[in-house]
């Protein structure tokens, strides 16, 4: 699946490189994130991860169709090509934050990882 200039991560080996790269927490969610090696594809990929921790299915859906839309709408303009994003969504707040504030919350996490 893409998103405009977004390509999903779908291979455990790349959600476990981005775990042990960098990571920025923010009210809703964490964002980890890692520069890709030199031989590896251009472009931004990202992924989304929630735990049982979040909810029931149900729940843990809602949070990632809303992990979702934020990338889609704030990473193409945010984010820097070669890099892998992951967000992980948190209990309770992620599915119940207001979405401008999430997307806010991408962009400063975001803005923090690359200063």
């Amino acid at each position: 699946m893409q998103f405009r200039d977004l390509t999903l991560l779908r291979k455990r080996a790349d959600f476990l490189a981005a775990a042990a790269a960098r990571r920025v927490s923010t009210a809703a969610f964490t964002l980890q994130y890692r520069r890709r090696a030199g031989d590896e594809a251009e472009g931004i990929r990202v992924g989304f991860t929630c735990s049982k921790k979040v909810g029931n299915a149900v729940a843990r859906n809602r949070a990632k169709r809303r992990l979702r839309e934020i990338a889609r709408l704030t990473l193409p303009e945010h984010g820097r090509s070669g890099f892998d994003y992951v967000l992980i969504g948190r209990r309770d707040s992620t599915a119940a934050r207001e979405f401008a504030d999430l997307q806010q919350d991408l962009r400063d996490a975001l803005t923090k990882a690359h200063p």
